[in-house]
């Protein structure tokens, strides 16, 4: 395995479309990555790109130790339609008491089944997307996100309920459970968002809260 100085340290399992994209990502940004998969051809088109490259099978332990995985603190299961090595690798990860393990699941029953195991962050790429995509589609919002435990983030245009008064007194908190972060002038950057801000038309704001909340604020617009 080459190798390169970098800051974190990640090993990511499985490098298909999502996990190969990660690695390459994670690398960008200054981590060490470890990207492992089974496929030889797969791991030669990531070789240059990551700090350590290898071929194994991820669901045998001694493979994984003689890789030194048990030393990451951070890993990522990236692997795609076989439900049965997502699982496996995931819980040889968590036999080894990685601290932050991720786990890609192809659907919420596989999701449940990874946590179980020993996923501490599951992800679902294809549903979240489509998920964020419908709420953008619908044109209430220039950008979603979303967190675990019904929180959500997003980026809309100022209504005119809080258009000309101080964040503080309009009151948004208490009519609508959610709570401006950031306001953008046209043309301007970005500013965080005080209680004396006074909110103008054509504003863009970021705005958090419980995800109904957030999109109810956002149908505002």
């Amino acid at each position: 395995m080459a190798e390169k100085k970098s800051a974190a340290r990640v090993v990511v399992v499985g490098l298909g479309r999502f996990g190969g994209s990660l690695a390459r990502e994670l690398t960008a940004h200054g981590a060490e990555v470890l990207g492992i998969d089974t496929r030889r051809d797969t791991v030669q088109r990531y070789a240059d790109d990551l700090t350590h490259s290898a071929v194994a099978d991820t669901t045998d332990e001694t493979a994984l130790r003689q890789l030194g995985v048990p030393d990451f603190r951070r890993a990522v299961v990236a692997i795609g339609s076989d439900m049965e090595a997502s699982i496996l690798t995931t819980a040889l990860l968590a036999d080894f008491a990685i601290p932050h393990i991720w786990a890609k699941a192809t659907s919420r029953q596989h999701g449940r089944i990874l946590e179980r195991v020993g996923a501490h962050h599951v992800v679902l790429p294809e549903h979240d997307m489509g998920e964020r995509v419908a709420h953008l589609v619908t044109g209430r919002m220039l950008d979603y996100i979303e967190f675990e435990d019904d929180y959500a983030m997003v980026k809309t245009l100022a209504p005119a309920q809080a258009v000309g008064v101080p964040l503080g007194h309009s009151r948004l908190r208490t009519h609508h459970g959610v709570t401006v972060v950031a306001v953008k002038r046209p043309g301007q950057d970005f500013t965080y968002a005080t209680a004396e801000t006074v909110v103008e038309h054509g504003d863009v704001l970021i705005v958090a809260g419980r995800t109904h909340q957030v999109e109810t604020f956002a149908d505002l617009t």
